[in-house]
């Protein structure tokens, strides 16, 4: 396990109860603005398809969110890196403290966050915190990064990340900025963390097991790579483009949803071993017109399960498991970029049909869903929204 120990800017002290109450624009692989405190009020203010929509502040580019599992607070990455979170409740608006420096530029910045949910009933002060970023490197390479620290929230409005260290490095650090993917996953009874390792726009290393780029590595919960994995120390499944969302169902297996070239969005179902065809075979062709043989002229490489041509170009996805939208538990909400629209898909085991877009009219980078059911997205860009959506009365 690889340690580099970050100092908290500062120890913020407050009553931990006030929280634990409450590649192209064309694939959609794309400054820091202000946030502003939202509304308390929790009336809709628009109706979008079946949702109710009510706007809870905006946020500078952000990236990722997740709920403090036992409370009804959410935390938000922002690329550039900085942390906000919100009391989805009253609408309280928060900052954190303590969050590492990134290689910010082009898609990378600070990236996903994660939480343990059987920490649900630890005091806000003793609560594990995972986050993922980009980290620079030797001659103008950068890689992508996981670390763990402890989140103190000891005031309304403040929280700080203590002890933050990298427990995960992705390998090797290349030139560009592009497809880090590293969004972060755990097995359903934790004994696991998946992460995302992306291409890094290079292609080939994806078929080359003896790196970790273009693949999905399975670790323990410290970081270090887990017993018994299939391929090399560390590596789970290859074969891999950029990887925007990572989620386990219901039924615990694990699924990916990636970008494709130009055409061929993929959702993955994601097993251990298999070789998932990138930059082999592909279902959408290179950005400069030369064609990828499709996914059938190679079937000792795993299709996906379903795709996107054109492309959607995801920016997470989510399982959804709440009772609030009636039969739709179990159903996958894609948080789409290129299409401003949540992609709805019907999930039967492990096929998929598409059934539904809900247009909002602006690219959406995340998805997640509130401890109550009701479901919140994410707006890309500087000036992104967060939008919570409960049923629309009609």
């Amino acid at each position: 396990m690889i340690q580099t120990r970050f100092t908290s800017l500062a120890l913020l002290s407050l009553p931990a109860i006030a929280l634990a109450s409450c590649g192209s624009a064309y694939s959609g692989d794309s400054a820091e603005a202000q946030s502003t405190p939202s509304p308390t009020a929790m009336e809709a203010d628009a109706q979008i398809g079946p949702f109710a929509v009510s706007d809870m502040g905006t946020f500078a580019e952000p990236w990722a969110a997740a709920f403090a599992p036992g409370t009804h607070t959410l935390f938000i990455t922002e690329k550039a890196g900085t942390m906000k979170f919100v009391d989805t409740r009253t609408g309280r608006l928060g900052t954190v403290t303590g969050v590492p420096e990134v290689d910010y530029g082009g898609q990378g910045g600070l990236g996903d966050i994660a939480f343990l949910p059987s920490e649900a009933a630890n005091t806000i002060d003793s609560r594990t915190i995972y986050l993922s970023w980009a980290e620079a490197g030797a001659g103008d390479t950068r890689g992508a990064v996981v670390g763990r620290g402890q989140l103190a929230c000891q005031q309304a409005d403040a929280c700080t990340i203590e002890d933050l260290a990298v427990i995960w490095r992705q390998a090797p650090k290349v030139t560009g900025r592009g497809h880090y993917s590293h969004r972060i996953a755990f097995s359903p009874d934790e004994r696991y963390m998946y992460v995302a390792s992306g291409d890094r726009q290079k292609q080939d290393p994806a078929q080359d097991t003896s790196n970790t780029l273009g693949t999905i590595v399975r670790l323990n919960l410290d970081g270090s790579p887990a017993a018994n994995n299939p391929v090399g120390s560390e590596i789970w499944s290859y074969g891999h483009r950029n990887i925007l969302g990572l989620a386990f169902d219901d039924a615990g297996r694990l699924w990916d949803l990636e970008h494709g070239p130009a055409g061929g969005d993929e959702l993955n179902l994601v097993e251990r071993g298999v070789n998932y065809g990138w930059p082999v075979v592909s279902n959408g062709d290179n950005y400069n017109g030369t064609p990828i043989p499709d996914n059938d002229t190679r079937p000792d490489l795993r299709a996906p399960v379903f795709g996107w041509t054109p492309v959607i170009a995801p920016g997470d996805m989510i399982f959804y498991s709440g009772s609030m939208f009636g039969d739709w538990s179990g159903d996958l909400l894609i948080a789409g970029l290129k299409t401003q629209a949540i992609i709805h898909l019907d999930m039967e085991g492990t096929s998929a049909e598409e059934i539904a877009r809900y247009d909002f009219g602006e690219r959406l980078r995340e998805i997640v869903q509130g401890p109550d059911g009701a479901i919140y997205v994410l707006e890309d860009g500087d000036d992104g929204r967060l939008r919570k959506l409960t049923p629309s009365a009609s």
